[in-house]
């Protein structure tokens, strides 16, 4: 006997909610460890989301290359992190220089 399952029947949640943790790694299924997944995962979320450009202040910045970010609004292309815009390390030497720059000239 064959179950048959109506549209009506399916919430509007489910339809859309294919996995519960895996996200965007549910590709991989249960290849490569759960760790390596979950890694990947945070890299692969934060390397296709927008930016907002520094430039003209949209949220239109994407990931065009490894390390290449181009604003769509105002044509600007910046150099960036591999996975997001901006690094913890770019960070630190923006405020290195900034304060080192502050220091010069008292």
């Amino acid at each position: 006997l064959k179950r048959v399952v109506s549209a009506a029947c399916l919430s509007p949640a489910m339809v859309n909610k294919r996995t519960k943790k895996a996200g965007i790694t549910g590709k991989y299924g249960v290849r490569y460890g759960a760790s390596l997944r979950k890694t990947v995962k945070k890299m692969e979320i934060s390397q296709h989301a927008t930016y907002t450009c520094v430039f003209c202040g949209k949220d239109s910045i994407k990931r065009v290359a490894t390390g290449i970010w181009h604003c769509k609004a105002c044509k600007k292309t910046v150099a960036g992190g591999a996975y997001t815009l901006n690094t913890a390390q770019a960070a630190q030497v923006r405020s290195t220089i900034r304060r080192l720059r502050e220091g010069t000239e008292v």
